[in-house]
């Protein structure tokens, strides 16, 4: 009955998993593309602030080459998160990662979003009656320019973000995605295309209706902007760091995976975590029957520590822990009762 029941399981999972299959997206791509494209649109718009004289198009410079330095650092959490474990750190280095996107989030802030706020607000308070606005054309051309430079960045990390997240909805795999490197450049690349349509507006409306304030404002709002980004990568990566497990329904699975095991009687607590995007720990309490060997024990923990790697491949280290019935019934109905909080 048990070898049946574990056979139908694992070929669903089989089925769910052949479903779901989606190529990943290579997160390094999009973030090179964006930083070749945000150093050249930056220097480019800081040459057009000091000919226009335009604080939306200073704050949008400042933005580029902020965008630039934090596609280094990620860069730099991708490669470091890649070093090998060692005795010092036993699980690897993968929340190298989740470090240096916390650092991006902080830098967007601060520098992306603080600047063109200050920016903008200095320049509303510098406005007065003698304020001639100098000739727009020059940053009309560099914002149409960035535009298209920006959008081609923006559809490279796209391509690579809907890879990655398969038929999930954006926001849901925003949630769940344990690499921050996948969403982090389209939610900057978003921002950056957003703040040149925000900076053209400032810069054509002011023009328009002969009113300076509307480009200082202009600035205010890409600021707004920018922060509203990094409270997003700051929340996002603040739960990576402290320390994410599976899904509800991912636990459902391994639960399954180890009742169907013949040697097991029942399932218990079962503790997951992600030390990086791609090394997941899981450790369970599980209720043996006390007629096997410890032969049959052992080879029952190997069945189902390969079942749930070829169910869940970012598993690097499961760990199986025998307990008595007792105990494992109390876990089992404490994992009922979060299951049931959690779907409410």
């Amino acid at each position: 009955m048990k070898q049946t029941e574990q056979n139908e399981i694992m070929e669903n999972q089989k089925q769910h998993s052949d479903v779901e299959a989606q190529p990943h997206g290579e997160s390094t791509v999009a973030v090179v593309a964006a930083i070749l494209a945000n150093i050249a649109i930056g220097v480019v718009k800081f040459i057009a602030s000091a000919i226009t004289g335009s604080p939306a198009m200073f704050s949008e410079g400042v933005h580029s080459i902020v965008d630039s330095g934090n596609g280094l650092l990620v860069l730099l959490g991708i490669h470091r998160a890649k070093k090998p474990a060692n005795f010092a750190h036993p699980f690897g280095y993968g929340k190298e990662l989740y470090f240096w996107t916390l650092v991006v989030s902080i830098l967007i802030f601060a520098l992306g979003g603080g600047v063109s706020m200050w920016e903008g607000i200095r320049a509303v308070a510098e406005v007065g009656p003698n304020t001639v606005l100098e000739d727009p054309t020059v940053a009309y051309i560099i914002l149409v320019i960035s535009m298209a430079i920006e959008g081609f960045s923006l559809s490279v990390a796209i391509r690579q973000f809907n890879a990655a997240r398969g038929t999930k909805k954006p926001f849901q795999f925003i949630r769940e995605a344990k690499d921050p490197s996948l969403y982090t450049v389209v939610l900057e690349d978003t921002a950056a295309e957003v703040g040149l349509v925000i900076a053209f507006l400032g810069l054509f409306l002011g023009h328009l209706f002969g009113n300076p304030y509307l480009d200082g404002i202009a600035a205010i709002c890409i600021g707004i902007l920018l922060a509203c980004v990094a409270i997003i990568l700051l929340w996002e990566t603040k739960g990576l760091l402290i320390g994410e497990g599976l899904e509800i329904e991912e636990l459902e699975e391994v639960k399954q995976i180890v009742e169907a095991d013949e040697s097991v009687v029942r399932c218990g607590r079962i503790l997951s975590i992600y030390m990086g995007p791609e090394s997941l720990v899981i450790n369970i309490d599980a209720n043996f029957d006390p007629t096997k060997t410890a032969n049959e024990v052992f080879s029952a923990i190997d069945r189902i520590e390969v079942h749930i790697k070829e169910r869940f491949p970012q598993t690097k280290s499961v760990f199986v822990e025998a307990e008595n019935l007792k105990t494992v019934l109390a876990q089992h109905e404490a994992f009922q009762a979060m299951d049931e909080r959690w779907l409410r």
